[in-house]
């Protein structure tokens, strides 16, 4: 990779890693759906104005709109929610941890419904990974042993969004349609159960922190790093882009540990070295400077 994609890797990373610092300030303030709702909503507003600026083409067609209302269902709405529930028991940096797992089960629901079929190096390395996990939930009290459930879930279904984005390569949509598409739908998906079960006119107004929280992750961690995951996945490819799942949990145990006062635990450590190690193993190329 050349010196601007190393550079647009760390910057992912830390805006990546930074949307489960801001989570924790946010929810500091509001309830669960409100913090996901606010993400996937100015979210999508803040995509729309970059497609209008940059005079790109939004998504159009029913088969096409059918594709990111699944995308932002996997991609957005499940994960989005499930990691900010666990979050209200686990720290950012363990829930940041377990999000590293997404590419172990990548290369499996690959091997289940694709003809990408596993080889032995990366058997070894799913056995590594998942073994990562093990370690870091073995022991975990009941509350935190299901929050932590939670981020694997949601690690699962970026997996699945994974599978499903494939049939986007014959659909002639804009990697920035893409992302504008599945955010939107995401929001759209969200908003009746947010006004359901949250009752947004009922709440208390969050203060200017919890607010800055908000717009970081929606402007930051969703629209912003969206521009530039495209713009590295074009230059870098998708293997280079792997190196980012190594460093966002480590943006996000500093942030953690540093502004919050999070501890990073032995057995956290340990589950991150192993799952690391285990993404090593599925591709090689990523630790080479190319």
């Amino acid at each position: 990779m050349s010196l601007k994609d190393w550079n647009r890797l760390v910057i992912l990373s830390l805006l990546w890693g930074g949307s489960f610092f801001f989570v924790a300030i946010a929810l500091r303030g509001l309830p669960t759906l409100s913090v996901v709702w606010g993400r996937v909503g100015l979210g999508a507003g803040f995509l729309a104005l970059a497609m209008w600026a940059s005079g790109t083409v939004f998504p159009r067609g029913l088969v096409v709109w059918r594709a990111l209302a699944v995308m932002g269902l996997l991609n957005n709405a499940i994960p989005f929610t499930l990691f900010v529930l666990a979050q209200g028991r686990i720290s950012g940096g363990m829930a940041s941890i377990l999000n590293a797992t997404t590419p172990l089960w990548g290369v499996l629901l690959a091997h289940l419904l694709t003809e990408e079929k596993i080889t032995l190096p990366k058997a070894a390395g799913l056995a590594c990974g998942f073994a990562g996990v093990v370690v870091m939930m073995g022991g975990a009290a009941l509350g935190d042993f299901w929050a932590s459930l939670a981020c694997v879930g949601a690690a699962f279904s970026y997996g699945l969004a994974g599978i499903w984005g494939r049939r986007f390569r014959g659909l002639e949509v804009s990697a920035l349609g893409t992302a504008f598409g599945q955010v939107a739908s995401a929001a759209m998906i969200l908003l009746p159960i947010w006004l359901m079960v949250d009752r947004p006119w009922n709440l208390a107004v969050p203060g200017p922190a919890v607010i800055g929280a908000v717009l970081a992750i929606a402007a930051a961690s969703t629209a912003l790093a969206y521009l530039i995951y495209f713009r590295l996945l074009a230059s870098a490819g998708s293997s280079n882009l792997l190196l980012v799942t190594f460093l966002v949990p480590v943006s996000a145990c500093l942030l953690g540990a540093v502004f919050l006062g999070d501890a990073i635990s032995g057995r956290q450590l340990a589950g991150f070295v192993l799952i690391a190690a285990g993404l090593a193993a599925l591709d090689g190329r990523v630790l080479k400077w190319r």
